[in-house]
């Protein structure tokens, strides 16, 4: 992902580039880049799900939970292992998981410094579980060592731990050998530019990207500026307001994001 934003700021010559959500070195699909003032939607737009395919394979565990990471286990895989009903069941265990331990190789800070960055100086971190959701998880293709899937899960789940708990269920080490991501909340892998691009690729406005992520309310034309300038409002300040729990993207009558706010 760092990568990725380095390519996009020599390529449409600034420097206030982000991304939101991030992308492991071996893993494709979807990144979304923010220029500019989407930045500072980033927050908003990492909370959506998240849905991939993956190739899980076993007979080795590593250190990172992918192919990329040192070894650390090995093992023979017979066919008894990986029989189909032996899958299923920890597939079904995984769809109705609510806690995930996240890799110690991860962009998680610890005491201010990146997980990653600690492993790699051989002081791997215990990370606490965190709250996460499958919403969806399929078996694709079920070979002699592998499995091929497809995941929908919330914020915050790692694919690299999916592939370690289920070598943990079949009682064989695993480790993730393929990842693509083929969607970030409403942003999918078919509107997506190719990268690295030659020449900068269209961009989604701030107010579309928001528009598919948050619901909206339409601010008066005299309410716009009191909002720009951070003050609080009121109901009647609005074109169409409804109590809404969480986030609002508050519009002009212009069609364009003057901020997010809470009603």
């Amino acid at each position: 992902s760092h990568t990725v934003v380095a390519q996009a700021r020599r390529l449409f010559g600034r420097r206030d580039i982000g991304h939101a959500g991030t992308l492991d070195p071996m893993a494709t699909g979807v990144l979304l880049v923010l220029v500019g003032q989407a930045c500072k939607l980033s927050g908003y737009l990492t909370a959506d799900s998240k849905r991939y395919w993956a190739e899980v394979s076993f007979g080795r565990a590593t250190d990172s939970l992918d192919a990329d990471g040192q070894t650390t286990e090995e093992a023979k895989v017979d066919g008894e292992a990986l029989a189909g009903s032996r899958v299923e069941a920890a597939l079904s265990y995984e769809r109705a998981r609510t806690q995930q331990a996240p890799p110690a190789v991860s962009a998680i800070k610890v005491k201010g410094e990146r997980a990653y960055a600690l492993a790699r100086k051989g002081e791997a971190p215990e990370l606490a579980p965190r709250d996460v959701k499958v919403l969806e998880l399929s078996l694709l293709e079920l070979g002699e060592t592998s499995l091929r899937c497809e995941l929908l899960v919330s914020k915050g789940y790692y694919v690299r731990s999916f592939a370690r708990d289920v070598g943990e269920q079949l009682g064989v080490p695993a480790h993730l050998s393929g990842l693509r991501r083929l969607a970030s909340g409403p942003f999918t892998i078919a509107g997506a530019a190719a990268w690295p691009a030659t020449q900068p690729p269209a961009l989604v406005s701030v107010a579309d990207s928001v528009r598919a992520v948050l619901p909206q309310r339409e601010l008066k034309l005299e309410a716009v500026t009191r909002a720009r300038q951070g003050k609080r409002l009121s109901a009647e300040d609005f074109e169409d307001f409804v109590e809404t729990q969480g986030p609002v993207a508050w519009l002009g009558p212009d069609g364009q994001l003057v901020a997010i706010g809470t009603a």
